[in-house]
């Protein structure tokens, strides 16, 4: 007996589900999350990423926030890719930023979603809503984190 392959979720079945399991989370200046998903998807669009990369761009807190498990990622109707692309960016205890850095760039489309991450993080306006020290703690972060994948010009 041969398995029919399943049909894969669509983008907007994607952002769905990302959006309620990150249902109620705000980000540090205290703004729903999912201003922030919606703004790496664009950032991944706009950058001419395509829909395995968006629909990782959705997904791409989700395990390391908790808000899916890596067994629902492992069961879920996604392409292998948008799935690899998701567990490159899921940050695990301990991981120094040099190995997460090799990671992301060892991963067929991840560099693309996370650089949208990082230029959201690293928006202006967004990090003037924070505090004068977590604001230098994160511009200090991004910053070594784009240099470590080669994205320094930005």
């Amino acid at each position: 007996m041969t398995e029919t392959p399943r049909t894969q979720l669509s983008l907007a079945a994607v952002e769905a589900i990302a959006r309620a399991a990150h249902e109620g989370q705000t980000d540090k200046a205290g703004r729903p999350y999912t201003e922030h998903l919606r703004a790496v998807a664009d950032g991944v669009r706009t950058r001419g990423g395509d829909p395995e990369q968006i629909a990782a761009a959705w997904l791409h807190d989700a395990v390391e926030d908790d808000a899916l498990d890596e067994r629902w990622l492992a069961e879920a109707p996604l392409s292998p890719r948008t799935k690899a692309i998701v567990l490159a960016l899921t940050k695990r205890d301990g991981e120094s930023p040099e190995s997460y850095a090799q990671r992301i760039l060892a991963t067929d489309g991840a560099l693309l979603v996370k650089q949208s991450d990082l230029a959201h993080n690293a928006d202006p306006t967004r990090l003037a809503l924070l505090d004068e020290a977590t604001r230098k703690r994160l511009t200090e972060k991004y910053a070594k984190m784009r240099a470590l994948l080669g994205l320094a010009g930005e």
